[in-house]
């Protein structure tokens, strides 16, 4: 699939699996209601209803729009962890952890680089 117009950051989150530096994106702190997109497609991966303050310095949500994302073992760093990407494109989203809230226990730790955010009015 041919890339979005990608900032440099970007492409190395989305398709180098690289990670920004917690508390850089400024959808961390994004309140607003509405859609949060893959910024390598476009595809629709996460709502704000489902996002929350997990104070880890990355957008963190408890739960993925169904059947937007993926996920693969990452075994980098000496560490085991899930890795999430987007269905679509199969870019690099971020990490996902069992410490969330209800009602999925599960904590969508992703980088605001991956992501496009758009308001609903």
């Amino acid at each position: 699939m041919t890339d979005r117009a990608l900032t440099p950051h970007q492409h190395a989150v989305l398709r180098e699996h690289a990670t920004e530096r917690p508390f850089t994106s400024p959808l961390n702190d994004e309140k607003r209601a509405g859609d949060f997109h893959c910024a390598g497609c476009g595809t629709l991966v996460y709502e704000s209803d489902t996002k929350f303050d997990s104070g880890s310095g990355w957008p963190s949500f408890y739960d993925a729009v169904p059947g937007s994302v993926e996920t693969t073992t990452d075994t980098s760093h000496g560490m085991t962890r899930t890795e999430v990407h987007c269905a679509k494109c199969g870019g690099h989203l971020g990490h996902i952890f069992p410490d969330g809230p209800r009602p999925t226990g599960l904590r969508h730790c992703i980088n605001g680089a991956a992501l496009e955010f758009e308001a609903k009015s």
